[in-house]
This record gives structure tokens, sequence and C-alpha cells, in this order.
């Protein structure tokens, strides 16, 4: 089964966004993650942050990479799950690590942060209802 069908015969709860909305969203978010953590990046390049507080953003781009793939390639609705659980965890330990040195890089971040909570919400849910 190709990638599109097996994503349109999961049940899905009501409130799941049209496919479009993914599609309007992630290039807008992208372009946060591209600045913030590339500014955290640079911060530790320039030695104004540990690699401990570099770590979470790391992390977060894995998983968060890691997703499509294992959500649509793989069609595995459970990893999927876990992992956009490590993305919500590691994107909150980033925010909380560069806070005391950077609170614009932890600010500039919240859309991302509720985005991912919602993401997390309907990956359980969907998760859930498909469960066999």
């Amino acid at each position: 089964m190709d990638t599109q069908n097996w994503y349109q015969s999961l049940i899905k709860p009501q409130w799941a966004p049209a496919p479009s909305i993914f599609g309007i969203v992630w290039p807008i978010l992208y372009a946060i993650i591209a600045v913030t953590f590339g500014a955290a990046g640079y911060m530790f390049w320039k030695g104004r942050i540990s690699f401990l507080v570099l770590l979470p953003f790391i992390l977060n781009i894995i998983f968060n990479l890691a997703f499509t793939p294992i959500q649509f390639r793989l069609q595995n609705n459970l990893l999927a799950a876990v992992d956009i659980l490590l993305v919500l965890g590691t994107l909150i330990w980033a925010m909380m690590a560069i806070w005391p040195h950077a609170k614009w890089i932890a600010l500039a971040n919240i859309p991302y942060l509720l985005w991912i909570l919602f993401a997390t919400a309907l990956q359980l849910t969907i998760t859930y209802l498909n469960w066999k």
C-alpha cells in the first residue's frame, strides 16, 4: 500500500487537520528551527554555551527528521508515537537549557512547541485509534 493511501486509511480524530495544513506550518517552523538552532550552534562554536546545552538541540533535530520516515516509510504508528514524544521532550529540554544564555531562542521556539504539543496529541490519538 502506498504512503498516501495508507495514511488516508488510518482512523483519525475529527480534529485532525487537513494534510495541506502541514505543508503551510512546517516551512514556517523549519525557518524558526534553522535560525534558533543555528544560533545555538554558533553560540557553542564561540564557546558561549557548553555541549550539554547544545545536545538537546542536536537530539531534537535527529528525532524530528526521523519522524517522517518512521511514520510514512515504515508505517509504524507506535514507533512514530515514541519518536514524537522524544521530539517534545528534547524541545522542552532545549528551551530550558538555552534560557539562561539566550532567552530569545527559547521564546522564538514557542510556535514550534505549540505545534509539537498538538502533533503529539494527534499522533498518540492516531496510534490509539489504529491499535490492532
